[in-house]
């Protein structure tokens, strides 16, 4: 099962993240707040406010919100991907 291990905040909407896989990087999570619970976390100072739940193993917030490890992988695979694209083309 995917979990996530270490989480620490970056910047603007961004976090470093540590699977149990071994896979680590950077994700924007900006485009994910989306819907009432995601909507107060909007508010950065909100938003940093992050832990790994030992129960979930993954990102959650003071308000219940969480996402899902597989989720945030997706997420920073896809994301590295358009970086590594952008870096090709220029």
């Amino acid at each position: 099962m995917l979990e996530i291990v270490r989480a620490e905040y970056v910047a603007d909407y961004r976090v470093r993240v540590r699977f149990n896989t071994g896979e680590e990087g950077i994700v924007d999570l900006r485009e994910a707040l989306w819907g009432p619970v995601f909507e107060p976390l909007k508010e950065p100072a909100a938003f940093r406010r992050f832990s790994v739940s030992d129960v979930l193993h993954t990102i959650c917030w003071e308000n219940g919100a969480d996402l899902a490890p597989e989720f945030i992988r997706d997420r920073m695979t896809e994301q590295r991907t358009q970086q590594d694209r952008l870096i090709a083309v220029s």
